[in-house]
């Protein structure tokens, strides 16, 4: 079981990321406008998924909008913020924060938790994800994860930026 830390207080997730090389583990979230999502539906891109706990914090919101910005530089890349917010709030931080370059996503009710092994199993989050990206290219397959250590600090955006320059 990996351990993570919300501000140096431990907690766990189950399982572990796929690892690199590995066919991504296949998902179905639900768009802000209530519609299916699923990888296959980014197949012929390369898709980073950004997860985190929830946008109704600072850090998660601050990703999202980062990505935004970010993602121009790749255009064949899409990003997909990946949470259990419910659709419906997802919609009114997108509106509210002028997001139109990278989708969300809500697992509410899906097993992507588990099948990409981010779920925290304890402590106060419990139930939510621990941030972490996935990098996968343009036919499924796992580039590389990056798992925060530490929940209340932002990503590493320069490996999504690396992995996706060498992977062009």
């Amino acid at each position: 079981m990996e351990t993570v830390f919300l501000q140096g207080n431990p907690m766990h997730i189950a399982g572990v990321l796929p690892i690199a090389g590995s066919i991504a583990p296949e998902f179905s979230l639900v768009g802000r406008d209530l519609s299916d999502i699923a990888l296959h539906d980014y197949k012929g891109k390369r898709l980073v998924l950004n997860i985190f706990p929830s946008l109704d914090t600072d850090v998660c919101a601050a990703s999202v909008r980062r990505f935004n910005h970010d993602i121009s530089d790749f255009p064949d890349a899409a990003v997909l913020c990946v949470s259990k917010d419910l659709p419906f709030a997802a919609a009114r931080f997108c509106v509210a924060n002028d997001i139109k370059n990278v989708a969300t996503a809500s697992a509410f009710r899906s097993d992507f938790g588990q099948a990409y092994g981010i779920e925290l199993v304890d402590g106060p989050l419990r139930g939510l994800f621990a941030r972490a990206l996935v990098v996968i290219d343009k036919d499924g397959r796992v580039l590389g994860t990056s798992l925060c250590k530490e929940i209340s600090e932002e990503p590493d955006y320069d490996f999504v930026k690396q992995l996706l320059k060498e992977n062009a």
